[in-house]
C-alpha cells in the first residue's frame, strides 16, 4: 500500500537560524575589476550554452562571465577562515571570516565592498523501501496532475521536452541513481552532469541526504513503465545539490554557484523548489530585487535561462507571502492547486510582492504522486507544482525553439486557464497545452454577462454553462475559449476581483456557480475608477465602477 507523506513546509521551505559566534560572519567580498586574461567562451561553455547566448543576442565574451581574478582569490583565501564559493557573475568570493579579517579585507585596494549574508539551515525529511502501487484516489491525483497540463495533447503531438536541458537545484536526490522512474533518462545518457555544491571541489555525487529532489525530478520527467509522472520525459538534465542538513553556511550562496554551473553547462530551464522567507527576511524585502538569491535568479534569467520557482508553502501562516527567489520579476513563480476543489490550496503562498507585482504567475497541482526513493508516494507542496510547470515549459519550448526565455515566460502566462484574468492566489491559472499546439485562433464564447441596473451590477451566467451542464455531461462544451473544461479542475467556478486605480487588486474571490444569477455588486460601495474583473470558463470581462 502506498505510504502517504505530506510535506507542507518540508517541501523545500523549512529554514531555521543557527547560532554563530558574534565574530564569525559569512560575507560576500566583491572585487573592483577582473582580468580578461585569455578567456575563451568556446572552450569554457557547453555548446548548448553558446547556442542559448547566440539565440538571445547575448555577447559570447561578456565581462560577467570572465573568471574571478586568481591573484585576488589566492590572497583573500589566506586572510579568511574559509572560501565558500566564487562567483563570476558577481565578481566576488563568499567567505567565512571574523571581524578582524573582514576589516582587513576592506583595506584591500581591489575590494569594492563586503556584504554580510545571514546564515540558516534546512531541516530534512527521511524516506524508507520501493512500492509502485497506488489506490483509486491516488490514481485520480496522478492522472489529474498531468491531464490539467494537457498530457494527452502533448503525447498526441509527440512532444516530451526533447532537446531541452533542465537544471534542478534542490536539497538532495537520495537514491535517484537507482529509482526506476529515471531508467530511461540514464539509459539514453540524458543525465548530463551532477554536482554537490555543499562540498568544496568538483563533487559529483548527489544521491544522498534527502529524497525531496528525487520527487521533484520525477514530477518533471518521471516514468515507470506505463506510469507517467511528469511531462518532460524526453528532456536532458543537470542535478545540483544546494542544501545541507545542519549547514551553517547560506544556501543562497550554493544556489548562486549552482545557477552559474547550470549556465555554463547549457541549461535552458532551472527548476528551484526552494524558497527563503520569513525567518530570514521581512515581507517588505520580497520586492524582486533585495534578497541575495533573487538577485542571482534575475542574473540567471538575464543569461537566457527560464527560471521556474515554487511560490512557497506558507499560505496558512502569518507569513503568507511568496518567498525569494519567487518574488523576482524574471522568475516564473508557481502556486499550488488543490485537486479536490480545483482552486488554490490553502498552504500555497499568496502574492502580491511587496512592490505590488502579481505573483504567482501560474499554478499547478500542489498535491501530487511522486517517485520517492522508497516508491511512489503521495505528497504535497508547491515544491511539486513548480516541477510540473517546468516539465510543461520544456514541452512548450520544444514546439518553438525560436522563443527566448522571456518570450516563453509570457506565452506560458497567456496559456493560463484564467488568462487574461488573474489574482494573487492562482496567477493566470493552470497552463494549457492547446495554446502551444493549436495554431488556429480561438473564438471567444461569452459565458456570462454583466447587467447594469441603476446602482446594481448583476453577474448572470448563461444557462447553458450554469450548474451541472458542464464537461462530460454536455459534450458541446468540453472545450470553451481554448480551455479544456474536463482537465482543469471544477470549471463551474466564477472568479472575480476588484482592481484599484493603480492596477492592484484590493480583493478577489472564487464563487461556485449553481444558478444563473451568481452575484450582485453595488457600485456605490466602491470608489470611482476602480475596476470589476470577472472570469468564467475562459471568458473575461472588465467593468469600470
Amino acid at each position: 500500500m502506498l505510504k502517504s507523506k505530506f510535506l507542507f513546509l518540508l517541501s523545500g521551505f523549512l529554514f531555521l537560524l543557527p547560532l554563530l559566534s558574534e565574530a564569525q560572519q559569512l560575507c560576500m567580498v566583491y572585487f573592483k575589476d577582473k582580468q580578461h586574461n585569455e578567456f575563451n567562451p568556446y572552450s569554457y561553455f557547453d555548446a548548448k550554452a553558446l547556442e542559448r547566448r547566440i539565440h538571445n543576442g547575448l555577447p559570447l565574451d561578456d565581462p560577467s562571465d570572465w573568471p574571478v581574478n586568481e591573484a585576488y582569490m589566492n590572497e583573500v583565501s589566506l586572510m579568511v577562515n574559509e572560501v565558500i564559493i566564487e562567483s563570476r557573475w558577481l565578481n566576488a568570493l563568499a567567505v567565512d571570516a571574523d571581524d578582524m579579517q573582514i576589516n582587513n579585507l576592506r583595506q584591500l585596494t581591489y575590494v569594492l565592498k563586503v556584504e554580510w549574508i545571514k546564515p540558516s539551515e534546512m531541516q530534512m525529511t527521511s524516506v524508507d523501501d520501493y512500492d509502485t502501487s497506488i489506490n483509486a484516489n491516488e490514481a485520480k491525483v496522478l492522472a489529474g496532475q498531468l491531464s490539467t497540463l494537457g498530457v494527452d495533447a502533448w503525447r498526441k503531438s509527440g512532444i516530451d521536452g526533447k532537446g531541452v536541458r533542465i537544471a534542478i537545484l534542490d536539497v538532495g536526490f537520495d537514491h535517484a541513481d537507482k529509482v526506476p522512474a529515471f531508467d530511461q533518462i540514464r539509459n539514453e545518457k540524458r543525465l548530463i552532469a551532477t554536482r554537490d555544491f555543499t562540498k568544496r571541489g568538483n563533487n559529483e555525487y548527489v544521491y544522498y541526504g534527502n529524497g525531496h529532489g528525487t520527487e521533484v525530478w520525477s514530477c518533471i520527467a518521471g516514468k515507470i513503465g506505463d506510469i507517467q509522472i511528469g511531462l518532460a520525459t524526453g528532456a536532458e538534465f543537470l542535478l545540483a545539490k544546494t542544501e545541507k542538513s545542519s549547514e551553517k553556511y547560506s544556501e543562497e550562496l550554493y544556489w548562486l554557484a549552482a545557477a552559474e554551473w547550470a549556465d555554463k553547462n547549457g541549461a535552458d530551464i532551472i527548476n528551484s523548489s526552494l524558497g527563503y522567507t520569513g525567518k530570514r527576511y521581512f515581507n517588505w524585502q520580497m520586492d524582486g530585487k533585495t534578497s541575495f538569491v533573487t538577485r542571482a535568479a534575475n542574473i540567471a534569467a538575464g543569461k537566457g535561462m527560464l527560471v521556474v520557482n515554487a511560490a512557497g508553502n506558507e499560505g496558512s501562516d502569518p507569513w503568507h507571502y511568496v518567498g525569494a527567489p519567487a518574488d523576482a520579476d524574471s522568475v516564473l513563480s508557481i502556486g499550488g492547486i488543490d485537486p479536490v476543489t480545483g482552486y488554490h490550496t490553502s498552504f500555497s503562498s499568496y502574492g502580491p510582492t511587496s512592490d505590488k507585482r502579481m505573483k504567482p504567475n501560474v499554478s499547478a497541482y500542489g498535491h501530487v504522486i511522486a517517485a520517492a526513493p522508497a516508491g511512489l508516494t503521495s505528497t504535497q507542496g508547491t515544491s511539486f507544482a513548480s516541477p510540473l510547470v517546468a516539465g510543461f515549459a520544456a514541452c512548450a519550448w520544444q514546439t518553438n525553439r525560436s522563443l527566448t526565455n522571456m518570450q516563453l515566460f509570457k506565452e506560458i502566462e497567456k496559456s493560463g486557464s484564467l488568462y487574461p484574468y488573474f489574482d494573487y492566489a492562482h496567477g493566470f491559472g493552470i497552463p494549457q497545452a492547446g495554446h502551444f499546439l493549436n495554431k488556429d485562433e480561438v473564438s471567444t464564447t461569452p459565458t456570462f454577462k454583466v447587467v447594469e441596473n441603476g446602482d446594481s451590477l448583476n453577474i448572470v451566467v448563461d444557462k447553458y454553462f450554469a450548474g451541472k451542464n458542464i464537461g462530460s455531461q454536455n459534450p458541446e462544451f468540453k472545450s470553451i475559449n481554448g480551455v479544456d473544461m474536463e482537465s482543469t479542475g471544477k470549471q463551474e467556478y466564477l472568479y472575480y476581483n476588484i482592481m484599484n486605480k493603480s492596477g492592484v487588486l484590493d480583493s478577489y474571490y472564487v464563487l461556485d456557480v449553481i444558478q444563473s444569477d451568481v452575484l450582485t455588486i453595488l457600485k456605490s460601495d466602491f470608489e470611482n475608477g476602480e475596476t470589476l474583473n470577472v472570469h468564467f470558463k475562459g471568458y473575461s470581462i472588465s467593468f469600470k465602477l
